[in-house]
């Protein structure tokens, strides 16, 4: 080849193998990468979720801004109006203790709010029809397109029969102390109850924050309660009632907030208090669930019969971790590997073509052809193929079908050196039924029929011609 690139390889051109699916060869750095979509973008529930997942809430969290709006604006009407007259007047501790009481009260508040509160992941279609079967055979009765009524087990919890019911949404049965919310559309270990000052639900995981939250809440409204009066009373005895209002207008929005808010959140501090003392919950209480009293039928089983024990079990015991894995990825189905034929593959050809190559009866387990014969005069040389073994023998009934369908001048007529043997090239080869013609895997074989005349299936056509070539 001269060095300016002439000669016939200039008109050559390289064509892409497009395949639809991967094969061993293909490079890893072709193929598109896609992005991996985390567990929380496809979740079940009807939750919200904020900063790549990290955040969770309800969905409806009109009441949560509200209950924000009210914390910020009378706490900051306090530091700017009460605290700078309280701190000269009194001590300077007082805008010290307001401060610490104030980012407790957001902590456990955002804590609260943005937290798993135990939600109970939901079983997968493998798990339900199992369970299901399960449930069909202790019953004794066929899945039927009703509804069946609402099932439970029980179980022995401290000596207390507990039923665990059936939800038809999770496709589970609940542990003990959990249910359903109907505004989350998820199973809660431990529900207490969906709080929608907090704009979640109240469970195992965030109850010791909920509580805290409202206990600080508390003793916060009572403090700028009492310092606001304060600060009214101390203006009203230098300048009169009166004109201690006109002064510090600001307290009195602070004095009428609190006075109607301390009710309510006192009392659902104390309310929770006596349930955490008995280790109850808010759910439990309502439904009349247990008996304080341990000798009655239906006592808790949960309670360890002190308050102390009691107290430090629902606030300083263990978190336990979240079971639902919300920031993790979606594993993506994984392709099958092309199976190759007798430990080799041809480059681009796909599992289709390797399943329907093992299953053409043309492709059998032939002989393959010496290196030393002399190849046909005009006709470019025939690469020997390896001994393949791609399937059994086809029975002698479908050859005749097979032969039929070929056109005559598929056959070709045999040389005087070569009377017993056929030879077709790529190009002349009847392609196998199901394959389209000029495929990756139709000219990656060679065809070897042997003993033609032998077989009594062939075509009458076929057989004079031979008969002829083999008198010559």
């Amino acid at each position: 080849m001269p060095p300016g690139g002439g000669g016939p390889m200039k008109d050559c051109e390289y064509s892409q193998i497009s395949t639809h699916s991967s094969s061993p060869m293909e490079s890893p750095h072709k193929k598109k990468k896609i992005a991996a979509r985390r567990k929380w973008e496809v979740f079940p529930g009807r939750n919200k979720f904020f900063c790549n997942g990290r955040i969770m809430m309800a969905r409806q969290t009109g009441v949560f801004y509200l209950t924000l709006i009210l914390i910020l604006v009378t706490s900051g009407l306090f530091f700017a109006f009460d605290c700078p007259y309280l701190a000269v007047k009194i001590t300077p501790a007082i805008p010290v203790v307001g401060g610490i009481l104030f980012f407790f009260v957001m902590g456990t508040l955002l804590r609260t709010s943005f937290s798993d509160p135990g939600v109970l992941p939901r079983a997968t279609p493998d798990e339900a029809a199992d369970l299901e079967r399960q449930i069909d055979i202790a019953n004794g009765t066929s899945s039927g397109g009703y509804r069946p009524p609402p099932r439970t087990k029980e179980v022995i919890i401290n000596g207390q029969t507990v039923k665990l019911k059936y939800c038809f949404t999770c496709k589970i049965f609940r542990p003990p102390r959990a249910s359903h919310c109907s505004l989350c559309d998820n199973c809660v270990e431990r529900f207490d109850h969906h709080c929608p000052w907090v704009g979640n639900c109240v469970g195992k995981r965030n109850y010791r924050f909920f509580y805290m939250f409202i206990l600080s809440l508390s003793f916060l409204t009572v403090f700028i309660f009492a310092f606001v009066i304060t600060h009214v009373i101390l203006r009203s005895q230098q300048a009169g009632f009166l004109n201690a209002l006109k002064d510090s207008p600001a307290s009195v929005l602070e004095a009428v907030v609190c006075f109607f808010s301390v009710w309510s959140i006192v009392g659902l501090s104390g309310f929770h208090t006596y349930l955490i003392s008995s280790n109850q919950t808010t759910n439990e209480d309502i439904k009349g669930s247990w008996s304080n009293k341990r000798g009655k039928e239906n006592y808790n089983p949960y309670s360890y019969g002190n308050i102390f024990t009691n107290c430090c079990v629902a606030l300083c015991g263990p978190i336990s971790p979240s079971l639902i894995d919300r920031r993790g990825y979606i594993q993506p189905d994984t392709p099958r590997p092309a199976a190759p034929s007798n430990g080799m593959a041809a480059y681009g050809a796909t599992q289709s073509q390797s399943d329907t190559a093992a299953a053409t009866p043309l492709l059998q387990s032939e002989p393959s052809l010496a290196s030393d014969e002399p190849h046909l005069p005009g006709k470019p040389g025939l690469t020997p193929c390896a001994s393949l073994t791609l399937g059994q023998p086809t029975p002698p009934s479908s050859v005749p079908n097979l032969a039929a369908e070929a056109a005559p001048t598929d056959i070709l007529p045999l040389k005087e050196e070569h009377v017993g043997h056929q030879f077709l090239t790529p190009e002349e080869a009847p392609s196998p039924p199901g394959m389209l013609a000029g495929s990756p895997l139709a000219h990656s074989r060679t065809m070897h029929v042997l003993g033609l005349a032998s077989q009594d299936s062939l075509h009458e056509d076929s057989v004079r011609g031979l008969v002829k070539l083999s008198s010559v």
